[in-house]
């Protein structure tokens, strides 16, 4: 093999053939969903039914939180400027970053390193989530995936934790941020669990590597980015000064399934 030569073993082209991790792409194709498909790219494995379901749950519950996001707000200034859709969009995910988008990769690794002393020190999760809250306050330092600038209560993470219950995939990683959470509280600050903070403990508990938590979000959030880019084209003047949160809601009155 010539020094040049390299290998890559996600993707295989051939004539009148595409396999995905040795699966033919037409053969997948309406038989597993978006997500399915991404957990194959990524794990090189098809997942079973039931994480499939709740990836996708994953998936939804990001799509999109308002106008107010820096990653929003950074794409339709782009789109405002007379940026192409591709560079607004790239404008967008290039914003998503340690402070925005970054909580599931810093909480995946508090409640890695949570699990990690309680297997260690033969410790309850309780004793080390109340260790850990100490650790942090001392050091002036939050709890990436507790709190939420909105929300009292996040909806997407008593869905997903509730869905994650229902297809017995709730594990460690859940008991262990509802631990962390409960000795928060015990201190006296009573810290939801965010929706970062329940994609983070599930992401744990599907066994996904750390370092891709962050593509989760950044693959959930695109479809929004892209709505938000068109919206922003279609309705909005060129070179806009605009404003983060003087903006009025007029699209479709509640509705349920």
């Amino acid at each position: 093999m010539s020094e040049k030569k390299w290998k890559t073993a996600i993707t295989q082209i051939k004539p009148n053939q595409v396999r995905l991790r040795g699966y033919r792409i037409d053969e997948l194709m309406g038989r597993v969903t978006f997500a399915q498909a991404i957990f194959l790219a990524l794990k090189s494995e098809l997942p079973s039914p039931q994480v499939g379901r709740l990836l996708d749950a994953m998936l939804v519950s990001s799509i999109d939180h308002g106008v107010t996001p820096p990653s929003v707000l950074a794409a339709r200034t782009a789109v405002s400027t007379g940026a192409q859709l591709n560079a607004a969009i790239a404008v967008g995910v290039l914003s998503i970053n340690r402070h925005h988008g970054g909580a599931i990769f810093d909480c995946m690794g508090i409640l890695q390193e949570g699990l990690q002393r309680a297997a260690e020190g033969s410790k309850s999760l309780a004793t080390v989530a109340g260790d850990l809250i100490a650790e942090y306050q001392t050091e002036k330092r939050r709890i990436a995936g507790l709190g939420h600038r909105i929300h009292s209560t996040d909806p997407r993470t008593d869905r997903l934790f509730s869905l994650a219950e229902e297809l017995e995939m709730a594990g460690n990683g859940v008991a262990m941020i509802r631990a962390l959470q409960y000795a928060l509280s015990s201190t006296g600050k009573n810290l939801p669990i965010n929706v970062d903070g329940a994609i983070a403990a599930l992401l744990v508990d599907l066994d996904m590597p750390r370092e891709l938590a962050n593509a989760f979000f950044i693959m959930a959030r695109v479809p929004g980015l892209v709505a938000h880019i068109h919206e922003e084209r279609m309705r909005e003047r060129p070179m806009r000064h605009i404003h983060p949160t003087d903006h009025e809601y007029d699209g479709p009155e509640p509705r349920s399934l």
